[in-house]
């Protein structure tokens, strides 16, 4: 029978026991490294202290050199149970003293920033890789016109690759955003203990140099609050992820549709129906757009599970861990399958120069005459009272004229892909 840490001879019933640990066990089992990470380094900080002796500290080292296959279970509660009386078995009266000066409160801080701080950086990673990508798709699909739209409907002269550039745009901003979530995660909350502080000299600065944090978080109550505060913020910058993937998975769908059918979707990333052998259909793309609003859902989660609660721990924050870890899934899987189909889809140029009537030139003819010296407003009149009349124009010519910066003729891709490169150089 696991010991648990809060044990103190009281019984307490089964079913309540079941019930405060829920499934929180298993969410644990993806902290293990982290807190044997956490585990080396408030280690070395007790034996600079004096808490642990030099012999004691290689000790406890290489006993958690062997942690990495423990197994947590429902009755362990937590990976921190887990960890503790794996090292109390391994080392008898010295594995008790491990849990000195810190509280399963800032442990389970620690563990959920490493891992948090971590996934960050992953869905960053991803996110400009596949900004890259889309870019360079964009670059060789500059002059693939097809119409651009407004209120669903044809507008004026676009391109295939002026298109994906503002997707890759964009998620160049939304790895930026991580950025910030990021800084916010990258402080040591060790040492903070139940929310209190102990009446021992911890050397939190050491612990935070030894881990890679930035900084310390100083105020020990705050480290408390901040719980689920970071992992919403967290969330939100995910959630513009998510938001750009949505739109990017909302247009290929429409867009590689029999009726439209300017884009092309590899025979390999579609599936089929189970009555229709005709049916051949995007459903990766369609649960990608699903998906950010699951991602929306862990968020409000989070806040409305820490809303209105008092300073300090409370047991409803580990409500937190499950939607916080469930949303990082989700986006990691959604850039891994956009990764996959994005870089591949094809474009159907003579169906979409097909769309290009003569009517989505109007503007462009509007701005002929302003050139000629007429004032806007009348060109404006002048063409649509004509608006059935005007000739078409070849579309390529026409997109290349438009040279101001990020119009069609002038994607800056060569640029983008620079702020990307630098971009992931912030993340390494």
């Amino acid at each position: 029978m696991a010991r648990k840490l809060w044990e103190k001879g009281d019984r307490v019933d089964d079913l309540v026991q079941r019930f405060c640990t829920g499934d929180d066990w298993r969410w644990d089992q993806r902290l293990l490294a982290a807190d044997i990470e956490g585990s080396r380094a408030h280690a070395r900080m007790l034996a600079r202290i004096g808490i642990l002796t030099r012999r004691e500290l290689a000790r406890v080292l290489k006993a958690l050199d062997g942690a990495g296959e423990i197994r947590v279970t429902a009755e362990d509660e937590d990976v921190h149970t887990a960890l503790e009386n794996y090292l109390v078995a391994k080392l008898g009266e010295l594995g008790k003293k491990i849990h000195t000066g810190r509280s399963r409160n800032d442990q389970v801080l620690l563990a959920t920033r490493l891992w948090l701080r971590r996934e960050a950086r992953e869905i960053a990673v991803e996110a400009l890789a596949l900004a890259d990508e889309v870019a360079s798709w964009a670059d060789r699909h500059r002059d693939a016109a097809w119409p651009g739209y407004t209120h669903t409907r044809r507008a004026m002269p676009s391109s295939a690759g002026h298109w994906a550039g503002a997707f890759a745009e964009a998620l160049l901003d939304d790895a930026v955003l991580l950025r910030g979530a990021y800084d916010l995660l990258d402080q040591s909350p060790l040492g903070s203990a139940a929310g209190y502080g102990v009446a021992l000299p911890l050397d939190r600065a050491f612990v935070a140099r030894e881990l890679g944090f930035a900084r310390v978080q100083a105020n020990t109550l705050y480290v408390q609050n901040s719980r689920g505060k970071f992992e919403a913020h967290l969330l939100a910058a995910i959630e513009q992820v998510m938001l750009t993937l949505n739109r990017m998975a909302s247009d290929i769908v429409l867009l590689s549709s029999e009726e439209v059918g300017f884009v092309t979707l590899p025979k390999e990333y579609c599936t089929g129906s189970s009555i229709m052998p005709n049916k051949r259909n995007p459903d990766p793309l369609e649960l990608v757009r699903g998906s950010l609003h699951r991602v929306r859902a862990c968020r409000e989660a989070i806040i409305g599970t820490v809303a209105n609660l008092t300073s300090g721990y409370h047991r409803d924050l580990q409500l937190t861990k499950g939607p916080v870890m469930e949303a990082v899934d989700v986006a990691r899987a959604c850039l891994g399958v956009m990764r996959r189909i994005a870089p591949r889809i094809g474009v159907d140029l003579d169906r979409a120069r097909r769309a290009l009537t003569p009517d989505v030139f109007a503007t462009d003819e509007a701005v002929r005459l302003v050139k000629r010296g007429m004032p806007f407003r009348d060109a404006y009149r002048e063409v649509a009272s004509r608006i059935g009349s005007l000739a078409g124009e070849d579309p390529v010519a026409n997109l290349r004229a438009k040279r101001h910066v990020g119009a069609p003729g002038n994607l800056g891709i060569a640029r983008l892909r620079r702020a990307i490169a630098r971009e992931r150089s912030c993340w390494k």
